[in-house]
């Protein structure tokens, strides 16, 4: 068996455990984290850091977590109507006069119905890096379908188009406002636009052995990528420096369940309140329910989140996820560096969660 670092209360041994078989299988390098109560119960890495084995993954190792970001900028989102400044039915244009499409309400971004799930023009990476052109080409499409009536997966788009908003009533960037309103006063080591200074601690991703496989196209969207990323992007220095919302956030699972324990545990965790528990709650509104027609599989869309009963989560690309339950004030997050072949997900994660609810019981 692999050796597995960090802290464990005993009766969330079984994380231990299956973190350990992980490991040993499929893994490269990864860690788990479980929160009850906002408080943590497991925290817990191993492996290596590279794909050579050379370098250990410590305790403060990183990596980039693809769309588990996602859960980042929903918090966000939620604390900010929390406090009465975002308004989640209204238009974006109350916020963002210039954004075109009247229509487009924040809670269709926030749900995947905006209608807007990749650029009609083609896109590059250095373009991902300058928010000006690429929020002002959003603000310029007119959306593919009635917004609200059709749920596409916006893999990139949603990060834009919601970090726009949160510019516009903050001020700064949704990156800034993450880093000021929830990271710090949480001490949570997650990074939406990663310092310089932080680099030499990253785990890069790793590509899937079999390169990762595009969903195909659904009888309303060709889900031709736009614009096309592979793994390898995200272990430059442009990628880990830039602000892109959806996809290029830093962290450990660790830092993932300290943030999203904030939704499990009413509002409050490790002593600070940034929610209220009504505020919590707004994640389970469901938006959508039906064909994701992006990914091509069923799905329930709340506020930001996958949901299923009393659940919502989310995950990236390649593997990492966080999974949140609010009646049992639990959360589970898995990050790690070694993608597989899983668009949706590869199961890793969900293990994880199996294996943390078995100390509740």
């Amino acid at each position: 068996m692999v050796d597995v670092h960090g802290t464990c209360d005993e009766r969330f041994s079984e994380v231990r455990d299956a973190l350990a078989e992980s490991l040993a299988k499929d893994d490269v390098g990864a860690s788990v984290a479980v929160f009850v109560h906002g408080e943590p119960v497991a925290d817990l890495w191993g492996g290596y850091a590279d794909a050579a084995r050379s370098v250990a993954w410590e305790e403060n190792t990183i990596t980039n977590v693809w769309s588990t970001t996602k859960t980042m900028l929903a918090l966000c989102a939620l604390i900010l109507a929390d406090r009465g400044d975002l308004d989640l039915d209204a238009p974006l244009v109350r916020y963002w006069p210039e954004f075109g499409a009247a229509d487009v309400r924040v809670r269709h971004v926030l749900s995947h119905t905006a209608g807007l799930p990749v650029w009609d023009t083609p896109i590059t990476l250095d373009d991902l890096c300058d928010s000006a052109k690429v929020t002002a080409l959003l603000a310029a499409q007119e959306p593919r379908w009635t917004p609200g009536e059709i749920g596409c997966y916006h893999a990139v788009t949603q990060g834009f188009l919601l970090g726009e908003v949160v510019r516009r009533i903050t001020g700064g960037t949704i990156g800034e406002f993450f880093a000021a309103e929830v990271a710090g006063p949480l001490g949570a080591d997650f990074h939406i636009g990663l310092p310089d200074s932080h680099h030499d601690r990253v785990a890069p991703s790793l590509a899937p052995p079999g390169g990762l496989t595009v969903p195909p196209p659904t009888e309303l969207f060709d889900a031709t990528p736009n614009p096309a990323l592979v793994p390898e992007d995200t272990n430059t220095p442009q990628w880990r420096r830039a602000e892109i919302p959806s996809g290029a956030g830093f962290g450990n699972a660790r830092s993932v369940a300290r943030v999203q324990s904030v939704l499990s545990a009413g509002g409050t965790a490790g002593g600070v309140r940034l929610l209220s528990r009504a505020g919590c709650e707004r994640a389970l509104e469901e938006q959508y329910h039906g064909l994701d027609y992006g990914l091509g599989v069923p799905m329930r869309y709340g506020l930001g989140y996958g949901i299923s009963g009393r659940n919502c989560f989310w995950g990236g690309m390649g593997g990492s996820l966080v999974f949140n339950d609010l009646d049992a004030s639990l959360t589970v997050a898995y990050v790690m560096n070694q993608m597989l072949d899983a668009i949706v997900g590869d199961g890793r994660g969900m293990t994880m969660v199996g294996a943390a609810y078995s100390g509740l019981s």
